[in-house]
């Protein structure tokens, strides 16, 4: 892949931009082996989406340069304080970058950050709607003096159509994209708990920037990439799309369980524990029968004899399956199902989650530095332990001397 992501070092563009951004790094990894080492960055980010996206390039080696108002910085950084007094969404999404402060009301500043973009490799942005045009910073006025520049442009709903204005949040774009329509229960919408267009905005931009990397490297040039909240969120409805397709029923709102296979959901145990265990066909349910509950009639019983019987008489058949474990730990219960061959887990707290042996076992975790101190942090998925160490998450403003001594000012 290296191959294919090198730019022509003949072009006039190409010399200038190599020579004067030269890759930072903060890992034991040498950069050189890194996937997109020697590829620069320059983000204007905020909250999660375009953060999420360029974190995953800096995890592969990118240098990420993220531009950021002086004072307050990414309006992220004061969601919260649960990390050693640091935003939890911050600490997550920003490890590996270089914090610059910029003013861009004011020209001298403003300046600078088109001199970092003239000789970047990426620009991303999310913005509101329009603030990166009447800034000077679209695909179109930047192409002309960096031809091989790849602009990455991530807003709620696109960069044409009615809604291309309009403001977008993630719970908003949950909404529009009929997310709350499939989540909850039968009386009540529930939002994911995550932000979910957020996240699939961030990774659909991750893709087609690598994407067009590689494009970079056939043909020398650069590439507008338009990645729409609204978009990224539809794209993964589209299992309930298809199943309401051309006016048929749209899928029950089952809330932890599944709307269509049965019992596919959660159960609670004796312990004060809850499970989650998924039946796929016949033979499933008849080993859960005999070998889990323990009521070989029950396989037989005319009311649950196939998986569409058994979703219309949920109601009767949760009451069994809960007095059945009702007599059981939630590790008795996990064991019969494992030992049946039936699907499970855990219901995990979070807290659980810090510490899942699994995790553990395939050493997962390894720590990041930040300015209140060391934290946790899971190595991204596809990348080995032996990529355990990545970039501090800046402070705000912290690269400024960095940058301006790079840039001769």
């Amino acid at each position: 892949m290296a191959a294919l992501l090198r730019v022509n070092t003949r072009l006039p563009w190409a010399a200038r931009r190599l020579q004067t951004l030269s890759p930072s790094r903060h890992r034991s990894t040498p950069a050189s082996d890194l996937p997109l080492a020697g590829i620069t960055v320059v983000s204007l980010e905020q909250a999660l989406a375009a953060p999420l996206c360029t974190r995953h390039l800096a995890d592969q080696g990118a240098r990420v340069i993220k531009v950021e108002r002086p004072g307050v910085g990414d309006f992220a950084r004061a969601y919260d304080t649960r990390v050693k007094g640091q935003s939890s969404h911050f600490i997550w999404a920003n490890r590996g970058k270089e914090s610059l402060a910029l003013d861009l009301k004011v020209a001298r500043d403003l300046d600078v950050l088109k001199t970092l973009v003239r000789r970047a490799d990426v620009l991303v942005q999310n913005l509101a709607p329009g603030a990166s045009a009447r800034l000077g910073l679209s695909f179109d006025a930047l192409r002309g003096e960096n031809p091989g520049l790849i602009v990455c442009d991530i807003s709620g709903y696109g960069a044409d159509g009615p809604y291309r204005g309009k403001k977008a949040y993630d719970l908003l774009v949950q909404s529009e994209a009929g997310v709350l329509s499939v989540t909850g229960t039968k009386d009540e919408r529930v939002k994911v708990g995550i932000s979910l267009a957020d996240i699939a905005a961030g990774m659909y931009a991750h893709a087609n920037i690598l994407t067009a990397l590689i494009k970079r490297g056939k043909t020398g040039l650069g590439s507008r990439i338009d990645i729409s909240m609204l978009e990224s969120m539809v794209e993964w409805m589209g299992f309930p799309m298809y199943y309401a397709y051309d006016g048929a029923p749209p899928p029950v709102r089952a809330g932890a369980a599944h709307a269509s296979i049965y019992p596919y959901g959660p159960f609670d145990t004796g312990s004060g524990g809850s499970v989650m265990l998924g039946l796929q066909n016949e033979r499933e349910w008849v080993n859960l029968c005999h070998k889990v509950l323990g009521e070989s009639a029950l396989a037989e019983d005319a009311r649950f004899a196939t998986n569409s019987l058994r979703v219309a008489n949920r109601d009767e058949l949760r009451d069994i399956i809960c007095r059945a474990f009702a007599q059981l730990t939630t590790e008795e219960v996990l064991a019969k199902l494992d030992e049946a061959a039936i699907a499970n887990a855990k219901i995990n707290e979070l807290h659980d989650v810090w510490e899942h042996p699994q995790l553990k076992a395939r050493k997962r975790w390894t720590e990041i530095d930040t300015d209140a101190g060391r934290v946790p942090a899971l190595i991204p998925p596809g990348c080995g332990p032996e990529r355990a160490s990545f970039g501090k998450v800046p402070g705000l403003g912290e690269h400024n001397s960095k940058i301006f001594a790079e840039l001769g000012l």
